[in-house]
């Protein structure tokens, strides 16, 4: 019926400084220090113990050691509240992005250097590329996505590392597309190869469901929906069951006993798409996976990318564009 509102670093080496006393032993300890390699960079002589002793003949001064290279430090956006999407082990519906979001926008100049510490595998070569996403509730330069061209194929294990804090591995499940025609009031369901119609209920004129393809982020057996947290005044207030999160704007795919009327004839909603209480939407809330993809035709504006998922929307050679590499 409606639109719920949504709305380390590495540490660093010390030198230690000995203090040697005594002017006789002076020369001596600080040459068998030298030799036993306790300077920086370390030495040849007297590594195995045999070297440096009090009386010995003088031995060969050593090469100059090469000073050992320092790891390239992370960007300061890898270091502080960078998040990811995804949790170790999870399985994912075939739309679902990696995305990972930080604490606070990227300048500009700085994205490629943080792009290039991001990291995303796969157990059978599926590439894709990253793409800098304005997300509805952040700033500019505080998302990134990462997607390939086409959905990923089930059974893909995705490995995604940033930084050193994130290195999270999830696996594809079955493939589970959903698409929602307006103007039928039906939706088609496509799981793992089979095929069902549902009738279904949308926005009514003046509240059109989003257009375009969304992609489920989360689902909640229960959840409050509040019209004056989405612009629409006083118009409803309480709980919907088997709710299926679409959008951060607030759009939900989920129970409605006005779909037990009107659902495969009319649209009567403020923008969810509601199923009847039949069984038909605990069904469809028991069987969807966060990644799965719900694609809505016949409608209005289309969903923007940063709308929750709505990377799917974007054609590719743009998307490809949106990297800073």
């Amino acid at each position: 019926m409606s639109r719920a509102s949504t709305g380390t670093r590495g540490q660093r080496g010390t030198r230690g400084n000995a203090r040697i006393w005594g002017r006789r032993g002076a020369a001596a300890a600080l040459g068998a220090l030298l030799l036993a390699g306790c300077g920086v960079g370390g030495g040849e002589g007297g590594a195995d113990g045999t070297g440096g002793a009090e009386g010995d003949k003088p031995a060969a001064a050593a090469p100059a050691a090469k000073p050992s290279p320092r790891a390239k430090p992370l960007p300061e956006a890898l270091r502080e509240g960078a998040k990811v999407n995804l949790f170790d082990g999870q399985t994912v519906g075939v739309g679902m992005p990696v995305s990972v979001t930080f604490a606070r926008p990227v300048p500009a100049p700085e994205r490629a250097a943080v792009e290039k510490r991001l990291k995303v595998t796969t157990d059978n070569g599926t590439t894709g590329s990253w793409s800098w996403v304005k997300d509805r509730n952040l700033h500019e330069g505080q998302r990134i996505d990462y997607r390939p061209e086409t959905y990923w194929k089930p059974g893909t294990k995705i490995t995604v590392r940033a930084g050193k804090a994130i290195d999270r591995t999830v696996t594809v499940g079955r493939s589970l597309v959903a698409t929602v025609d307006v103007r039928q009031h039906t939706m088609t369901v496509v799981k793992a190869g089979t095929t069902r119609r549902v009738p279904i209920t949308a926005g009514a004129p003046g509240m059109d469901t989003w257009n375009g393809t969304m992609v489920v982020s989360d689902k909640q057996r229960r959840v409050l929906m509040d019209s004056r947290t989405v612009g629409y005044g006083d118009a409803y207030k309480g709980y919907y069951d088997y709710a299926v999160h679409l959008t951060t704007s607030g759009t939900y795919l989920h129970q409605n006993p006005k779909a037990n009327t009107f659902a495969g004839n009319s649209n009567v909603t403020h923008g969810c798409i509601g199923l009847a209480t039949d069984g038909t939407a605990q069904r469809f809330y028991e069987e969807v996976i966060p990644g799965d993809v719900i694609r809505v035709t016949g409608s209005t504006e289309t969903v923007a990318a940063g709308n929750g998922y709505g990377d799917w929307n974007v054609p590719w050679d743009q998307w490809k564009a949106g990297s800073a590499l």
